[in-house]
């Protein structure tokens, strides 16, 4: 059966659940799309895990949070310890943490965490591009193999976290160079800024697409049309021909984290794995993996509405609906993780809910 057949036969199985039609809104449209995206009737998300993109940022040099960049090791480290936040969160989730150091600025990485380093973090994007297009490319790679090696190893359902200080900074300049709204509009206090500084933090940003020429990305953007392309390049022979508009973007504004989670969402329609998108980093993350590669976004699952500012617009593009709105902004996965429980209350009703033929209710009709 194809993507479409399955999610017509799970909505009719729903049907046949002793309720009311829809009653369950969203979560029966996400138990649908998981079983698509598995291709099973019977979605199984029994085992799961948190991918967790570390990285650093030399946006952070210009002033845009009120940490330094030591304290992206250092989390990454309890990260390894399986200390973290998310990790408690997690582990009553009954999901499994996957720390990848994909550039924190340090020689090797935390123990406990996975070292995929492609660099060790960007560079400040206001004296040159964040990274080159190679390097880009490699960290998409990566988060693509890791969902590979995911779905080796029996997972059936990824959610996405990351952690590297300045990256509100790095999703905010994407987010309004693919979407065309103004940086004010994207734009939050990250882990909190003071009013001078949240200011600092806008016009950062506005300098850095203006300087990259990314104010109006509306066509296809080809090598010759990106500023610094030797700098970006790699190496000349790792310049693809004709990067798509994300990728131009992640080379100029981006983070590794980003990239790497862009990967993540890539590999999870490749390998028909669901991946439930965090907040607002891990949303941009999958905005750049669908303009990347379309039609990614049918295996994406939202899990909360961020309160950065650019959340909803990013959540509107990809045509999605997150199920949580508590004004959250911790990072990590946790918004993602969070959604786990909530997604098995929603199988459990799915697989073994009381059904109309076992009562003596007349079944509703779907008009």
């Amino acid at each position: 059966m194809s993507d479409n057949d399955i999610y017509r036969e799970i909505q009719k199985r729903w049907d046949t659940v002793a309720k009311p039609l829809n009653s369950l809104g969203v979560f029966e449209d996400m138990i649908c799309r998981i079983g698509a995206v598995q291709g099973s009737v019977i979605p199984d998300i029994s085992k799961r895990a948190v991918i967790i993109m570390c990285a650093d940022n030399g946006i952070v040099e210009e002033g845009v949070s009120q940490c330094g960049q030591d304290v992206t090791a250092e989390v990454a480290g309890w990260m390894g310890q399986r200390e973290s936040t998310v990790c408690r969160m997690a582990e009553h989730a009954g999901a499994d943490i996957i720390p990848i150091d994909i550039g924190i600025n340090i020689e090797g990485s935390p123990e406990g965490v996975i070292n995929r380093k492609i660099r060790r973090g960007t560079s400040d994007f206001l004296n040159e591009p964040a990274m080159s297009l190679y390097e880009v490319r490699q960290a998409v790679k990566t988060g693509i193999e890791i969902v590979g090696e995911c779905r080796d190893k029996g997972y059936g359902i990824l959610a996405t976290g990351e952690m590297g200080i300045g990256n509100t900074t790095t999703a905010s300049a994407l987010c309004a160079a693919l979407t065309g709204i103004s940086v004010p509009e994207v734009t939050g206090r990250g882990a909190g800024l003071s009013d001078e500084a949240y200011r600092r933090k806008i016009e950062v940003i506005e300098r850095g697409i203006e300087l990259h020429g990314l104010r109006h990305m509306t066509d296809p953007i080809m090598v010759s049309d990106i500023k610094y392309t030797s700098d970006m390049a790699g190496s000349k022979d790792n310049v693809p021909k004709s990067p798509s508009q994300a990728e131009r973007a992640l080379a100029c504004v981006g983070g590794l984290d980003i990239a790497g989670l862009a990967g993540v969402f890539i590999g999870g329609a490749r390998y028909n794995i669901p991946v439930i998108i965090d907040g607002f980093i891990s949303a941009v993350a999958a905005l750049c993996a669908e303009r990347m590669e379309p039609g990614t976004q049918k295996a994406m699952l939202a899990s909360h509405m961020g309160k950065e500012a650019g959340m909803a617009c990013v959540i509107k593009e990809l045509g999605l609906k997150p199920v949580i709105d508590a004004g959250m902004a911790l990072g990590e996965g946790t918004g993602a993780v969070m959604l786990f429980p909530l997604l098995d209350m929603a199988a459990e009703i799915y697989k073994n809910g009381f059904r109309f033929e076992e009562t003596g209710v007349e079944q509703y009709v779907r008009f």
